[in-house]
């Protein structure tokens, strides 16, 4: 199970969320997901930009370095859409949208993953 924090702003982002980290893990994604309940997300890794295609719900990216410092972010990324690479990213976070504003996530807050 994952969980990150953001160690910046004392807030969660995940609770229950999960990993992808192999290529079909990765490829897929949230693909088919028609709801995404708060606390919920995926850590993709390794990963600098992420697509919308056949996506059916908007979703919060956070952009995270390899000292897991948030590089980058892209709230309520709409489906269809494509995110702009990020050279210094390892991995995403793919969260319900509104959890960025709600948990007042910034670029360079430093981030505790637990997976």
């Amino acid at each position: 199970m994952l969980h990150v924090k953001n160690q910046t702003r004392g807030t969660t982002l995940v609770d229950a969320g999960h990993v992808a980290d192999s290529f079909w893990k990765r490829f897929k994604g949230l693909i088919g997901t028609k709801n995404l309940p708060r606390g919920n997300g995926l850590l993709i890794e390794p990963c600098n930009s992420i697509h919308m295609m056949f996506m059916s719900i908007p979703i919060d990216v956070a952009y995270v370095d390899k000292d897991d410092h948030v590089v980058a972010l892209d709230p309520e990324m709409k489906p269809w859409r494509l995110g702009k690479p990020h050279r210094t990213s390892r991995y995403v976070i793919e969260l319900p949208a509104g959890t960025l504003a709600r948990t007042h996530t910034q670029v360079g807050d430093a981030l505790v993953v637990k997976r």
